[in-house]
């Protein structure tokens, strides 16, 4: 689930797409039009789930992709060495996802997360 924006309606903190990767953009600066042509963005981003740096340098008129990001809560039901299984608490689903390290001492059963889901991707997101 995506959509299309122009590259001038983007902020610092909102999602765009980028290498097919869910990113959140962390700085944006754009540079004045000059005498032959339109005015240029560069974009510093960073993976949302991989955590990789990328960078987009394009004309302001351009238009890109925008994911659309969405913040979930979820019941843990039970925990299997790294790996979880949540029931989503809107439509009472199921599924498995794995544990990154330094959650693992802060995850129980029976407590209730929030998660992120972009892009058929999903991810814990437990905030101290």
């Amino acid at each position: 689930m995506k959509q299309q924006v122009e590259v001038k309606e983007l902020k610092e903190g909102k999602y765009v797409i980028i290498d097919d990767e869910a990113c959140v953009i962390k700085s944006i600066t754009k540079s004045k039009p000059g005498k032959h042509g339109a005015a240029k963005a560069r974009i510093e981003v960073i993976g949302l789930f991989d955590g990789q740096k990328r960078s987009y340098i394009g004309s302001v008129a351009t238009k890109i992709y925008v994911p659309i990001v969405e913040r979930k809560s979820a019941q843990i039901i039970s925990i299997a060495g790294n790996i979880a299984q949540l029931m989503d608490m809107g439509d009472y689903s199921t599924f498995e996802i794995v544990i990154p390290d330094e959650y693992k001492d802060r995850v129980k059963e029976g407590e209730e997360v929030s998660y992120i889901t972009a892009l058929g991707k999903i991810k814990l997101d437990i905030r101290t």
